[in-house]
């Protein structure tokens, strides 16, 4: 029973904790503590039920609704100063506000898993030190018969202070045990303080196991774009401007990056980089190490927890200024941020698609960036349509990076009708010639199909019988190397049968993917070194490194690869790109799914043709008439803009709308339907919103779970999320809400 009394309650801390409920929980401060002096940000261990939970405190309140008697108090302040400082906090509860998510677990997803248990905000060292007894004992020799235990003491009781564990590893190896034994007879103490972080010194390696280059490479000389984009971009120091720095493929917006980077370093204030793909971070790390003599600390979901709390920590501490990452690095904690840059600002990638929030890390860069009052630099050759449709409205400024000077003409873009010639395992006869060519005159060839695996497809020639999934409304991709069926949805395999599963006739694989571009391709040149960069081949930053290396060194001829080989290599020696399965992005249901087919052409034909030489790229489709691919061909990506943003405008779809998208799942076949459907009756009348479904998803069945969703929409964000902010809370207390797994998706970039 919930009862005001309010004069019983004189103060309260309000916590947020990493549960799936909007409101934070009131408790009591520590006895003895008041609760204004206990800042917002600091973590705090509180009674959950019949356990215990690490939250932040998020408000202080006067007063609360629970009963004097019933509220519980704080067990433990873990923190001194805030982990989470108040322009994060601020972000953070935007973050939570505007995609409609409980704060306690936006925060939770924002610190890494050790901090969220309760570890040190900031990184402590084991001291280590000789107490009196052990100091009596050394000078009356009682440890003669323990050489390992009494060298142990002599190290410590010269030094009062006590040496860290690591000096004591570095003269003592294997001093552990002997510590444990001096430690248990009282002779030793150990006690943790926090290591305190010393500037450090010009020169000295940028992050901890990262060498320091010999001679650091001087700032080469700017273009004339690119130093008015520095110099636009540093004027604005200090204050908010949404920068998009547009530049072809190789016309040098990271050396933008840099300069800008060094100008605000030297300033004093920290930099974060957002970068879409964890393919990306090794390269530009590099560049940015090379370049700035600063630490560095890198944020990614492939590090593991030990490695994630040091970097955060780094930034925390101030100890390194700039911040390198993918997505969740937008929320980074740096002390004095100064400059946020986001590079392929375009790239899906910054959207989180699955479990928890769905931000856009694209989105929430913008808003820190506002609520700090510092500038923020969108950087891509192929802006997405609403950062195009904002730059005509004033909201962002343009800057053009055209080809430099030293760079070729932009590649010739042709399409190679696969209606007119012969094909040969997917590859036309003009492509195998224009290879042949190019690779006679010492170029390297890319053949790009986005398409993992051997084929799409296993089919059995007699009953038509296609290997299925049986957890998906999708077909096994054959995996002939790996002697593999696998489901790309789900992650299913199985073995690759050689006959029929239904009728014990042969089968045979339907289709192309890297894997069987890549046989052809080792048919017809059987003297070219050839590689595969896919998922597939570089699911390690080793094998990655590797296969970009071949291609930079010229030892690799031909690369084959999937949207991977996109994401911001550069190639110099590729002068021909050839572009297969374009046509799968023609006709999709997904309103976003032209823009994501341009782009992609774009961004591979940009590999390209790099240096001197001018490139090539051939584009095999089956339908060369199409509009897409005539406005590409006619005006590059800005022709294929202006078209899309006419019809989306026409279709009131964004950036001229604004969606949001209830999507559920459940075991039943029809439990996703029926929850959407009971939600829709709940929602309030509005002239300004309108719901269309529920409807099954694309794919209905994945992972042995059907989905549906419900789609909302508005012409203004205002009443899209009032109508929301109404709703949701109905949506939640449905009986049947507990059997569904179901998520909000603001701003969704597909409709599945």
């Amino acid at each position: 029973m919930i009862v005001d009394n309010s004069a019983a309650t004189p103060g309260v801390l309000r916590v947020a904790i990493d549960a799936p409920l909007r409101q934070p929980f009131d408790y009591l401060p520590p006895p003895g503590i008041a609760p204004a002096t206990v800042p917002l940000g600091v973590r705090v261990r509180v009674p959950v039920g019949h356990r215990q939970a690490v939250g932040i405190v998020v408000e202080h309140a006067d007063q609360s609704q629970i009963s004097a008697a019933a509220l519980k108090h704080v067990h433990q302040l873990l923190d001194v100063t805030p982990v989470v400082e108040r322009p994060l906090l601020q972000l953070l509860r935007w973050t939570a506000d505007y995609y409609h998510h409980p704060l306690g677990e936006v925060i939770a997803a924002a610190l890494p898993k050790a901090l969220r248990d309760g570890a040190p905000a900031a990184a402590r060292i084991e001291l280590w030190r000789a107490s009196t007894t052990g100091r009596e004992a050394l000078a009356a020799q009682a440890l003669l018969r323990a050489p390992k235990q009494q060298a142990l003491l002599e190290l410590l009781v010269p030094r009062p202070q006590g040496l860290a564990a690591a000096e004591l590893a570095a003269q003592l190896p294997r001093w552990r045990a002997a510590a444990r034994t001096l430690l248990a007879r009282g002779w030793i103490e150990c006690v943790e303080i926090n290591a305190v972080i010393a500037p450090r010194p010009a020169g000295s390696p940028a992050t901890a196991g990262a060498a320091a280059p010999a001679t650091r490479p001087e700032a080469p000389l700017l273009s004339a774009p690119q130093a008015a984009a520095v110099e636009q971009i540093d004027a604005s120091a200090g204050s908010y401007a949404a920068w998009v720095l547009q530049g072809a493929t190789g016309s040098g917006k990271t050396e933008v990056y840099l300069q800008c980077a060094a100008r605000t370093l030297a300033r004093g204030a920290g930099v974060l980089v957002l970068v879409p793909e964890i393919g990306l971070t090794p390269q530009l790390v590099q560049r940015f190490r090379e370049r700035l003599d600063v630490d560095i600390a890198v944020l990614h979901s492939a590090l593991s927890d030990a490695e994630r709390l040091a970097a955060w920590r780094a930034a925390y501490s101030g100890q390194a200024p700039v911040v390198l990452g993918t997505r969740s690095a937008v929320f980074a904690p740096l002390p004095r941020l100064g400059l946020i840059v986001i590079d392929e600002e375009h790239d899906s990638s910054y959207k989180q698609h699955d479990g928890g929030c769905r931000y856009s890390a694209r989105d929430l860069a913008l808003v820190r960036a506002q609520q700090a009052g510092i500038p923020v630099v969108l950087g891509s050759a192929t802006p997405a349509l609403e950062t195009l449709q904002n730059l005509i409205e004033g909201r962002y400024r343009g800057l053009a990076l055209p080809r430099r000077d030293d760079q070729a003409l932009a590649p010739r873009l042709a399409l190679i009708d696969l209606r007119a010639h012969s094909v040969q395992q997917g590859l036309s006869t003009p492509v195998i010639d224009a290879m042949r060519r190019h690779l006679s005159g010492s170029g390297q060839v890319l053949v790009f199909i986005n398409r993992r695996g051997y084929a799409p497809t296993l089919l059995c020639t007699a009953c038509g019988w296609i290997a299925p999934c049986h957890s998906c409304d999708a077909r096994l991709t054959v995996h002939r190397a790996s002697g593999q069926l696998r489901c790309h949805h789900c992650g299913a395999m199985e073995a690759l049968p050689q006959r029929c599963l239904r009728c014990g006739f042969a089968v045979k694989p339907v289709g192309q993917g890297t894997e069987r571009v890549e046989e052809s391709l080792r048919e017809l040149f059987p003297d070219q070194a050839l590689v595969r960069l896919d998922r597939d081949s570089a699911s390690r930053p080793e094998q990655l490194e590797a296969i970009i290396g071949g291609v930079l060194t010229g030892a690799t001829r031909i690369l084959v690869g999937t949207q991977m080989v996109t994401k911001g290599h550069h190639f110099p020696g590729i002068s021909l790109v050839v572009v297969l399965n374009a046509d799968q992005g023609l006709f999709s249901t997904d309103f976003r799914a032209a823009e994501r087919l341009a782009q992609t052409i774009v961004q591979v034909a940009g590999r390209a043709g790099r240096e001197r030489t001018r490139g090539e790229v051939l584009i095999q489709t089956q339908y060369p008439e199409h509009p897409l691919l005539q406005s590409l061909l006619a005006g590059g990506y800005e022709g294929f803009a202006a078209t899309a943003l006419i019809e989306r405008r026409c279709a009131h779809w964004p950036p001229f709308g604004r969606l949001a998208v209830l999507r559920a799942s459940t075991r039943a076949s029809d439990g996703a339907l029926e929850f959407l459907a009971a939600a829709r009756k709940l929602s309030p009348a509005s002239r300004d919103v309108q719901l269309l479904g529920p409807v099954a998803a694309s794919m209905a069945r994945r992972a042995d779970r059907y989905h549906a969703q419900l789609l909302i929409e508005s012409a203004e964000r205002g009443p899209l999320h009032r109508f929301i902010d109404d709703w949701l809370p109905q949506v939640e207390r449905l009986a049947r809400a507990r059997r569904v797994r179901y998520a909000l998706d603001v701003d969704p970039i597909d409709i599945q």
